[in-house]
């Protein structure tokens, strides 16, 4: 049945309405005979300006995740929590229907548009902006680490590899994230697959570029590109030489000529990871004296070259320095705060900011995580971080 004019403005006043006051288009809603969605069958999305902007666009919003993992949504530089919010009120699918402002711009008389309801959902998924899971990423990628165009493994096929395409379908994260992560990992594709190179080979290949610069008594400000590739041909691939030059240091052109200015402190970095990998505790005051004789000449080796790589203990007799990498550390909160308090119970603000940094998320401060997963203390004159909770 369909409702009359005079059946509305009954209704109307029986609900106290005046009709002046409303719009004079209604809309009458109604199951049809046909078949209706029921809830389950559609899902609704609800997004931020931005992100419809985008689908507007014609771009594409991805849903990343494993059977396993909790899913995500991924536009192409940014990464967002799914999940799903429960309404009291019953959300209807209605095609073709037009919101108040749309018929405000419109001229329509007194009329009745009857309507039928296409669908329905109690239910509806919002999206949060999260940091994006990539530790994953460099679990994979170590699976098959490059040793060299000679080493056995890349004569053997049955090796695990990765192209870009495989590392989106697997990876919970969006492509932009996924690349700036590939290089802070100092990959390559080799091949069209994804590498990471093995660390006696990464060493291997920047010794060889530091001798070079030590012995044509080059400024590790100015190290020309083409030279480079001419010396170190015989022994490298010049594919891995440039790539260990772009790891290692900024490339810049210069009238016509191709340099890199290396980075001292990254290069002190991976000497220091060099000498304690095979250390579990390494005498702090000998440690600093064999790791300034293994740099090249005239670079200066300092402790805060390490934040994130190694960890410093001043209350042991004598003062030791172990490897502490934070990309080895869990990627959940809750668990990497227990991690670091089960390894020293309690810390200074200084030694931990580095292992827990990358865990701030949009306007999260250092100090709100602190607050969140830590009591703080003063111990000798100093403030100090324990857990909230015990540690087994």
């Amino acid at each position: 049945m369909r409702r009359t004019r005079d059946e509305v403005d009954a209704t109307l006043q029986i609900a106290k309405l005046n009709a002046a006051e409303l719009l004079p288009t209604v809309h009458c809603l109604g199951f049809g005979p046909g078949a209706c969605a029921a809830a389950g069958d559609f899902c609704l999305l609800e997004l931020e300006p931005a992100l419809c902007q985008q689908l507007e666009a014609g771009r594409s919003l991805v849903i990343r995740g494993d059977k396993d993992e909790k899913a995500v949504l991924c536009s192409k530089d940014k990464t967002y929590d799914l999940k799903i919010a429960d309404t009291s009120n019953m959300l209807l699918f209605i095609p073709g229907c037009k919101t108040p402002d749309q018929m405000k711009m419109e001229e329509t008389r007194c009329n009745i548009i009857h309507t039928e309801i296409f669908g329905f959902s109690n239910n509806y998924w919002e999206v949060r902006r999260c940091r994006p899971k990539l530790k994953k990423l460099k679990k994979l990628l170590m699976e098959n680490t490059y040793e060299g165009p000679d080493s056995q493994k890349e004569k053997d096929s049955n090796h695990s590899k990765y192209t870009t395409e495989d590392l989106l379908d697997q990876i919970q994260a969006s492509e932009e994230e996924i690349m700036a992560q590939l290089q802070v990992l100092n990959a390559c594709e080799i091949g069209g697959y994804w590498r990471i190179l093995e660390f006696d080979y990464e060493m291997k290949l920047l010794n060889h570029i530091t001798q070079l610069v030590d012995s044509e008594s080059w400024s590790f400000s100015k190290v020309p590109l083409n030279t480079c590739l001419q010396e170190l041909g015989p022994l490298e691939t010049e594919e891995m030489i440039g790539h260990c030059l772009e790891c290692y240091g900024k490339k810049y052109t210069e009238e016509g000529e191709v340099y890199f200015e290396l980075s001292a402190d990254k290069v002190c970095r991976a000497t220091a990871e060099m000498l304690l990998q095979n250390a579990v505790k390494f005498n702090l005051a000998e440690f600093q004296e064999v790791w300034q004789q293994s740099v090249p000449e005239g670079v200066i080796t300092r402790l805060d070259q390490l934040k994130g790589l190694a960890l410093v203990d001043r209350h042991s007799r004598p003062e030791i320095i172990f490897l502490l990498k934070v990309d080895d550390l869990p990627e959940d909160n809750q668990e990497r705060f227990n991690s670091l308090f089960s390894l020293r119970e309690k810390w200074t603000e200084e030694d931990i900011a580095p292992y827990i940094e990358d865990l701030c998320g949009e306007k999260q401060t250092i100090g709100a995580l602190l607050t969140k997963y830590s009591r703080s203390s003063i111990q000798n004159g100093v403030k100090v971080y324990n857990s909230r909770r015990p540690i087994s």
